[in-house]
């Protein structure tokens, strides 16, 4: 919805430059809504029906703040418009022509309340119930979000290989999250050197898959804006690959620490034990780990992704063409690669862990037993 607001109003004000010759000054303001002085339906070009209404609202930032200006919502054919209440605070489009004409445009609703709230009970949860070791990874989550921000995007942006920029990226945030959420020691060293190993084979996997399935980045409508604002054109199709292996980073946190406190506590209680004997104990619980993991995995997808779903369920086409549509293929990749990294991961980590503390029992037995 948002999206179509903001195509709309571009195409409108792209008219309205063809009709003045001054180019229209856009900026976004934030106002709430004071009054609703209209409310009706209106059927739209390709006879949807959707509200429409006529809102006064005050502006509270910018050049004009506190004035009272008239806005219309639901003047372009969309189906989705939410109506808006007296009190609720909107985002504007204000767009100020050359002789000083000032228009306003519905963008979307102010939400950060609701989302700071949601976050501050989220960080108290997870201090409260995971004591010191929440407090950790909650500095791990912010020093990731750092690296992602001011790393990985703005590198992308200058039109960097988005891959290579994303596992660049992973080499920083692994390590250090690891070690404050983990502690330093040999099991959170194997879990490191585990989860780089998965995500760089992860990465190949993705490149070759999304080649093989000819896939190009471009099936959302978030992907076309993006690429028709951008100055420079991005690789949508390496911007793809890179979101499977972050996304697939989230998630090897858990399994490759898990094996490798595992493999730690079968050295704790036999320390003579061989390395493919814990290897063997260690999988028939890596078994268990990857069954969940991948049911996870494939219902975290299934409920981001329910409209495309929604498509074998729908409709006429079959199966087979369904599945053809890149919309949905790309989906299908993403869960798939993400699964098959996530699978690498637990062997590979278990190895690592094994080889990491052979011949070192004492050490073993101290990290099982800190664990």
């Amino acid at each position: 919805m948002v999206l179509a607001v903001v195509l709309a109003v571009m195409s409108v004000s792209g008219a309205a430059a063809q009709e003045s010759s001054a180019v229209p000054e856009t900026t976004i303001v934030e106002a709430v809504v004071t009054g609703v002085l209209e409310e009706r339906e209106v059927v739209g070009t390709g006879g949807e029906v959707h509200p429409y209404q006529l809102l006064e609202m005050r502006l509270t930032e910018g050049p004009h703040a506190r004035e009272t200006v008239i806005v219309e919502h639901g003047q372009f054919s969309q189906v989705n418009v939410p109506p808006y209440s007296v009190g609720d605070r909107l985002l504007l489009s204000e767009q100020v022509t050359g002789d000083g004409e000032v228009t306003y445009y519905v963008v979307d609703a102010v939400r950060r309340d609701a989302l700071m709230l949601l976050a501050v009970v989220f960080a108290v949860l997870t201090i409260v119930v995971g004591k010191w070791r929440g407090a950790a990874s909650l500095v791990g989550l912010a020093f990731s979000f750092l690296v992602i921000f001011f790393f990985v995007l703005p590198r992308i942006t200058a039109g960097g290989d988005p891959i290579a920029i994303t596992i660049a990226a992973a080499v920083i945030i692994v390590p250090v999250s690891f070690y404050i959420s983990h502690g330093v020691n040999r099991k959170t060293t194997s879990a490191v050197v585990g989860t780089l190993i998965a995500l760089v084979v992860t990465g190949i996997i993705a490149r070759v898959a999304t080649d093989a399935a000819q896939l190009t980045g471009f099936s959302s409508d978030e992907a076309m804006f993006l690429q028709a604002a951008a100055a420079t054109p991005y690789n949508m199709r390496g911007l793809l690959m890179s979101s499977i292996i972050i996304g697939l980073l989230g998630v090897l946190d858990d399994v490759t620490v898990s094996q490798a406190a595992v493999v730690n506590q079968l050295r704790r209680v036999s320390p003579d034990m061989s390395i493919g004997e814990s290897f063997s104990r260690a999988m028939d619980v890596g078994t268990d780990h990857i069954a969940s993991l991948v049911n996870t995995l494939v219902l975290v997808y299934a409920s981001t992704s329910l409209p495309l779903l929604l498509l074998f369920t729908s409709g006429s086409a079959p199966f087979a063409e369904v599945v053809n549509y890149e919309m949905v293929a790309e989906e299908i990749v993403r869960m798939l690669v993400a699964s098959i990294g996530l699978i690498l991961a637990v062997p590979v980590t278990t190895l690592v862990a094994g080889a990491m503390v052979a011949g070192d029992p004492a050490e073993a037995n101290a990290q099982a037993h800190h664990h």
